[in-house]
């Protein structure tokens, strides 16, 4: 059994063991990873060896934690990594070098539509009639979109919706609300097959798809970091965040919104959640401006998406593309009997 896991912004760590009568044996850790004293690395292999093969992932890092001697330090790796590279050996994941790429940057559509190509081609994605995708949206058209589980009068204020010219819409992910305003907001989704996240627990996942968005955004010269569960953040606060679906087909949806320009006071206005957790922070106006990407790079909206896009390309060699036609077709049919929906709005009212 061989196993990889690249610690999202650490070391890669390699696993390579036998099964034997449902028991790990032999097994040996290798990677570009630091470690003291060197006699760690022996202390690592030993509490895998005689691990049965059906260990989970918090059993495995459990071992491995309680095998090391006390003056053991871990650079760029965990015992939770050296679990996540013994669990993808053992469920055939794969990598993102397995796979040819393609990068979507298209016309805007409706944001019931782009509700519905993220279902339509995640499925694609998962049934191989697509190639695992990199998709950016772009907007004509002001949304707030809701997670799969909130409640539409919860989150949202309609009078301040209407007012300020915003639509209503609930994704198929979970997580919070979010207020897309036309040309302020960076929205992408990851549309890969299950493998490359096999192994993974959701909150592995998350950093794991989010790595490579943070070396674009380092490379526009922002401080960005992943915070659990699934935000990106720089010193200056939050940037943006994701949401994830894995489908039947065996496809993955992983979607990231990072602001742009956002207006606070307008903000206030829509979300109503909004007004709860800024209730606390100590913000003197609602009227401050968050704008993280174009405050800290100075680039416009076309220019940042541009530059991810090439970050995407020279990481793993993906070609420009477009939605199918089919596709585009089977999205807007969806968007009307689905998205569009007063049932599917207000299933949680």
């Amino acid at each position: 059994m061989h196993g990889e896991y690249k610690v999202p912004g650490g070391k890669l760590v390699v696993v390579d063991f036998d099964v034997v009568d449902g028991v790990i044996r032999s097994p040996r850790v290798a990677g570009d990873f630091f470690l003291e004293p060197d006699e760690a690395l022996a202390d690592i292999d030993q509490a895998l060896d005689g691990l049965a093969a059906a260990s989970d992932a918090k059993t495995i890092a459990a071992a491995v934690a309680a095998g090391l001697r006390p003056d053991a330090v871990l650079l760029g790796f965990s015992p939770e990594a050296i679990a996540v590279a013994v669990r993808r050996a053992l469920t055939d994941a794969t990598s993102w070098s397995n796979y040819e790429w393609e990068v979507v940057h298209d016309p805007a559509v409706s944001p019931r539509v782009h509700l519905a190509l993220d279902e339509v081609l995640a499925a694609r994605v998962g049934d191989g009639r697509r190639k695992p995708t990199l998709r950016f949206w772009e907007w004509d058209e002001s949304a707030v979109v809701i997670g799969s589980f909130q409640s539409v009068k919860n989150e949202v204020d309609p009078e301040g919706a209407e007012r300020n010219g915003f639509d209503v819409v609930r994704r198929i992910s979970g997580g919070g609300a979010m207020m897309m305003e036309r040309g302020n907001v960076v929205t992408y989704s990851l549309y890969v097959p299950a493998e490359l996240v096999q192994g993974m627990s959701f909150a592995d996942s998350y950093a794991f798809l989010d790595d490579w968005v943070l070396q674009g955004l380092r490379g526009l010269g922002i401080e960005a970091t992943y915070q659990p569960l699934n935000d990106i953040a720089s010193p200056l606060g939050k940037i943006g965040g994701a949401a994830q679906k894995r489908l039947g087909s065996g496809g993955v949806l992983h979607h990231v919104t990072m602001a742009y320009d956002l207006d606070n006071e307008k903000m206030l206005e829509v979300l109503r959640i909004g007004r709860e957790k800024i209730s606390d922070k100590g913000i003197a106006s609602a009227a401050k401006r968050v704008d993280p990407l174009r405050s800290q790079t100075g680039l416009s909206r076309a220019a940042i998406i541009e530059s991810l896009i090439q970050t995407f390309v020279s990481l793993y060699g993906a070609t420009r593309g477009t939605v199918a036609a089919d596709e585009l077709a089977e999205a807007e049919a969806l968007a009307e009997s689905k998205f569009a929906t007063e049932e599917w709005l207000y299933r949680v009212p």
